[in-house]
């Protein structure tokens, strides 16, 4: 029995003619499945040998095994495909994907072994930790800190619980967060004291307690250093950031008073306030609190202002939206439909959305058309390298 594998799912798992799925089976290719797997009998020209060694087993990435320009149209295809769900037409734009290793936070988890501790990511489907001293996702400066990570996590951890280790590479060292770590003693707080100072670690949050600050973990937007709270979202990659960061100055144009949705710590906001007035608006105050110590502390910004609000339960009105003449909106995986039903009705000229969830995406995007807004070429954003994750970025003007 053969199978020929016609397309990929959302989840880049081939579909077979037969209805069967098969992970890490690419279209065209014909199959021999087998009780532990498959057997390739006709490979995709698109196959290609996985670039990290760890990855048969390690469950980071879905999509190793294809080449970067299959990967690349496949993300475009699956906007493509939102797009028409929502019965859109609009322009799909070549993906733009962040290179190797250039990943600058990474969520590992850990145990207690009986030789030290295990870190690394668990194995596909399953709660195996695997170690990934190769991993090709990272940035260098999150690698080289692995071996002492594994000497944290003997502090940290126990033999019968697992830890998570959220590191962020930025300006000024690592910025660590433990979660589900064991409680903290004197004794422990003396010990990863010692080791927060014997390597380039600029903080170590252990739980909810800030052990550790030796200097602020700051990261640029635009001109701006931003010091974020623990574990705050960010891009997941520089380049990613400066993609997005582009496409969205470019989306606003000359306004001159724009108002940043979901503005999290400043990502749009602060390159926005170099052009314009910018009014951030973010339901987390310590992250609106981090934006205003980088406009504060960087002269010759235009004027910023923030607002703490939830945008889900309370979005901006007609009367609040009324001084601004762009829109720049970031919203979570649920998308914004409330807010994005007021934008139909009230919004200005000009709103550029950003979504890490092409299928809210589209439906947001269709009640800003059935508003009236004409939506521009769509442009793919890959930051997370052979995922199955894909973001958006569009400009929509009003008709």
């Amino acid at each position: 029995m053969t199978v020929r594998i016609d397309s990929l799912t959302h989840h880049g798992i081939g579909r077979g003619d037969d209805g069967a799925l098969y992970p890490r089976a690419l279209p065209g290719e014909v199959i021999d499945p087998r009780a532990d797997g498959f057997a390739i009998i006709t490979p995709s020209p698109d196959r290609v040998t996985p670039h990290c060694r760890h990855y048969r087993q390690c469950g980071g990435c879905a999509l190793q095994h294809a080449s970067d320009t299959a990967v690349s149209d496949w993300k475009a295809e699956v906007v493509r495909g939102a797009l028409r769900g929502q019965r859109l037409e609009a322009p799909v734009l070549p993906t733009l994907t962040s290179p190797p290793q250039s990943r600058r936070r990474a969520k590992f988890t850990a145990r207690r072994t009986k030789q030290g501790a295990l870190v690394g990511f668990h194995t596909r489907e399953s709660d195996q930790i695997i170690a990934t001293p190769g991993c090709q996702l990272v940035v260098p400066s999150i690698h080289s800190l692995l071996p002492a990570l594994e000497t944290l996590a003997t502090l940290a951890a126990t033999r019968s619980t697992e830890i998570d280790l959220t590191v962020t590479a930025t300006l000024d060292g690592a910025d660590i967060l433990l979660t589900g770590a064991r409680d903290l003693t004197p004794e422990l707080r003396a010990l990863a004291a010692q080791w927060a100072g014997q390597h380039p670690v600029a903080r170590l949050v252990w739980n909810d307690d800030l052990l550790v600050q030796i200097t602020p973990p700051s990261l640029l937007f635009g001109t701006a250093r931003v010091s974020p709270p623990p574990g705050a979202f960010l891009q997941a990659t520089d380049h990613g950031q400066q993609a997005l960061t582009a496409l969205v100055r470019t989306g606003v144009g000359s306004a001159r008073h724009i108002v940043d949705l979901f503005a999290g710590c400043g990502t749009f906001t602060l390159p926005l306030a170099q052009q314009a007035d910018v009014h951030a608006v973010e339901s987390d105050p310590s992250m609106l609190a981090a934006l205003d110590r980088g406009w504060r502390n960087m002269p010759g910004l235009h004027r910023v202002t923030t607002e703490p609000r939830d945008l889900f339960r309370r979005p901006l009105t007609a009367a609040d939206l009324k001084p601004f003449d762009a829109v720049v909106i970031d919203p979570p995986r649920a998308g914004a439909e409330a807010q994005v039903t007021e934008l139909a009705r009230h919004g200005p000229q000009v709103i550029v959305m950003v979504s890490c969830n092409p299928i809210t995406f589209a439906r947001d995007a269709r009640i800003l058309t059935a508003g009236g807004y004409r939506i521009g070429p769509v442009t793919p954003v890959d930051q997370f390298r052979w995922s199955t994750h894909v973001e958006v970025c569009a400009t929509f003007t009003q008709a």
